[in-house]
């Protein structure tokens, strides 16, 4: 009986101990999961003060592995984790970064790059000659397999290396002391400098690598030299950056902290930056014309361009004038203003905007436009072209395009105006992206899309891709005089020669034809108010060192 009586005194004191707490919790939301209570709202206070910029990746990086991460998605991160010997300007020039001073020798073949006595990884070691030395004979080496390699090429047994063919020691970079890093090129490079702010010629840690080889797979191991540093990572989810307070100039970065989404889909980013879940977002297509007057739009040249390649060695497109027959029946500012519609410049050449010559003059202007639509001229030259060939009728052309609903608008629109201009009805063909790339490296489409960005500011970086057995020139084009404009271009220290030289090979690239350009990319984004200072180079890297949120 003792023992009912209390159990009941403990009941009813449970009881009102659970009426108090709810008289003092009245009118407040129940704490969810994980959510902080007042003790710790000084902390989340402290923390809204700091400078946090949000940015979507749109994809995982492929590689924070400079040497492999050669693509968009891999280079923006990487070019504000890590830095070369030079960085691009806000001009887009080639300047001193981790090198403080760079020596030319007289015959324009050796360069002498003086290491910064501050610059340092971000976990404190001190950057080192031989931390270059380290990270380019690892993207030379053939096991990396490097799709950047052939950028390299220029310095002395770097091929040889790459190829198989020679051996590490003979590629001529070398650690001269820890502050001295020479390298010796087989000829003059007027792009060199230019070259090197590619992210596959940034340095590697060579004591962090050599004891990790998968240091650059997970936050917690990477080690950058950059303006920011790598602190979180969920794969195919999301990864953060903190400013790097070790880095050499520290003191012009604004910004906290960065943290990037991963979201493929244009609609759902664009949804996010409404939400306030974003700074900067893109312009899905559907929204182009509505977003053309915000005041948050902003639009800046992005060096490479949307093309079409012919393979010369399939009917009927070994034959000179039906393919420029159908280039000039293409009429590019219809396909920018009715069916791309996000304010890119119609293509009349390969090389893009965004290169000043040393007249202080755009390449492209100099150039000028070497391929309009001419609808007589087209029906001109597909009449020579076919009696030439002997045709009574031309041979079925197929278009090949990788799986995307943009590619499907433009090949649809393309088809049409061949038939329009032409009479020619040709095939369209869709590919996974993947198998497509593959095949068309294998030759084996007849006439198939392309695109091409820059890999280095420098005119010749694109046009160096129809040299004859270039990799990236997937049409069997070959011509001698071509090659060797190439050649005396990359030799030439002139510069004024230089230029006339890469001006006389875009002419003459577009009047054999062997592809033809849409349009060239441009950069369109929304940026929220107070967003300042990010830097967006022609050649596609965005950069964040004196970027603020304001």
């Amino acid at each position: 009986m003792k023992k009912w009586w209390m159990l009941l005194i403990v009941a009813l004191m449970a009881i009102a101990l659970i009426a108090c707490t709810a008289n003092e919790e009245a009118g407040k939301e129940p704490q969810k999961e994980g959510e902080e209570t007042e003790e710790t709202e000084e902390a989340t206070d402290e923390k809204t003060d700091k400078k946090v910029l949000y940015l979507n990746n749109g994809d995982e990086p492929t590689s924070f592995d400079p040497s492999v991460g050669f693509n968009a998605v891999s280079w923006s991160p990487l070019n504000n984790l890590m830095e070369g010997l030079t960085r691009l300007s806000e001009d887009h020039i080639a300047e001193e970064a981790t090198a403080e001073k760079i020596d030319i020798s007289d015959d324009g073949l050796t360069y002498t790059f003086t290491i910064r006595e501050d610059a340092k990884w971000s976990n404190g070691d001190p950057v080192v000659a031989g931390d270059f030395v380290y990270g380019w004979l690892h993207m030379l080496n053939p096991e990396t397999a490097s799709p950047a390699a052939f950028l390299a090429y220029f310095i002395e047994g770097a091929e040889a290396y790459n190829n198989g063919e020679g051996a590490e020691e003979d590629v001529a970079v070398k650690a001269v002391d820890e502050r001295t890093f020479e390298v010796v090129l087989t000829a003059p490079t007027e792009s060199f400098l230019n070259i090197i702010t590619n992210p596959s010629f940034f340095p590697v840690n060579e004591k962090v690598a050599t004891e990790n080889p998968k240091w650059h797979t997970e936050a917690e191991t990477f080690v950058g030299n950059g303006p920011f540093k790598l602190v979180e990572w969920d794969h195919d989810v999301s990864f953060a950056f903190e400013k790097n307070e070790h880095y050499w100039d520290a003191d012009v970065v604004n910004l906290d902290r960065i943290e990037w989404a991963m979201v493929i889909d244009s609609t759902t980013e664009y949804q996010m930056y409404e939400a306030g879940e974003l700074d900067v977002s893109g312009v899905p297509a559907e929204l182009s014309e509505q977003l053309a007057d915000s005041d948050e739009l902003r639009i800046d040249d992005q060096a490479g361009l949307y093309f079409f390649r012919f393979n010369t060695s399939m009917e009927p497109f070994t034959n000179k004038k039906i393919r420029r027959a159908f280039g000039l029946a293409v009429n590019q500012e219809e396909i920018v203003e009715y069916i791309t519609k996000n304010n890119e410049k119609p293509a009349h050449g390969f090389v893009s905007y965004g290169f000043i010559g040393p007249d202080g003059k755009e390449f492209r202007d100099t150039a000028g436009k070497l391929v309009e639509f001419s609808p007589d001229e087209a029906k001109k030259l597909l009449a020579e072209g076919m009696e030439e060939e002997g045709y009574d009728e031309l041979p079925t052309v197929t278009l090949t395009y990788s799986t995307s609903e943009s590619h499907q608008n433009i090949a649809v629109a393309l088809q049409a105006k061949f038939k329009e201009v032409l009479g020619v009805e040709i095939e369209l063909q869709n590919v996974e992206g993947s198998v497509f790339l593959a095949e068309q490296k294998e030759h084996k489409y007849q006439f198939s899309r392309s695109s091409f960005l820059q890999d280095y500011a420098d005119p010749v970086n694109a046009l160096e891709s129809f040299i004859t057995d270039s990799p990236m020139n997937r049409t069997t084009w070959s011509n001698a005089e071509y090659d060797e404009l190439i050649h005396k271009a990359k030799n030439e220290v002139d510069e004024e020669k230089r230029w006339d030289l890469l001006v006389q090979a875009d002419r003459l690239l577009m009047e054999e034809m062997p592809v033809f350009p849409l349009y060239y990319y441009n950069a369109v984004t929304l940026e929220k108010p107070g967003v300042e200072n990010i830097l967006r180079h022609p050649v596609g890297y965005i950069d964040l060192k004196k970027a603020d949120k304001k």
